[in-house]
């Protein structure tokens, strides 16, 4: 299933976002992995109905916090060689390269997912 072992760097899919972080448990079918980076913050909104914005509960998803460790399927998880950018520099550009996304095309999704976004990083350590 996977050479993966406790103490490899990985990436790993988490929701919809995507993080560089440590193996520091494995639960069998999952890792517990410890968050060390961001490469691609969570999109924002119902994970069910992408870019609905009608008739569903639009989400605000946070990215995970630096340390914090997350269960996620061994199928989502690869091996990480190289550098870890540090966490609040991968976190600030996590969430440009979002904003970037969004701003490409002005429909009510992205209106709202920039909304969300915004009122984010008054709570991230940018």
């Amino acid at each position: 299933m996977s050479d993966l072992k406790v103490g490899d760097n990985v990436r790993a899919h988490h929701k919809s976002g995507i993080y560089i972080g440590k193996v520091v448990e494995d639960r069998g079918e999952k890792f517990l992995v410890q968050v060390l980076s961001v490469t691609k913050h969570p999109m924002q909104g119902d994970l069910h109905h992408p870019g609905a914005v009608e008739d569903v509960f639009f989400h605000q998803r946070k990215a995970l916090s630096y340390n914090e460790k997350a269960n996620v399927s061994k199928k989502a998880v690869y091996p990480f060689e190289g550098e870890i950018p540090p966490y609040k520099e991968s976190l600030k550009q996590a969430v440009e390269d979002m904003e970037e996304r969004l701003q490409k095309k002005e429909t009510e999704f992205n209106k709202k997912a920039l909304n969300e976004i915004n009122k984010l990083k008054e709570s991230y350590p940018l």
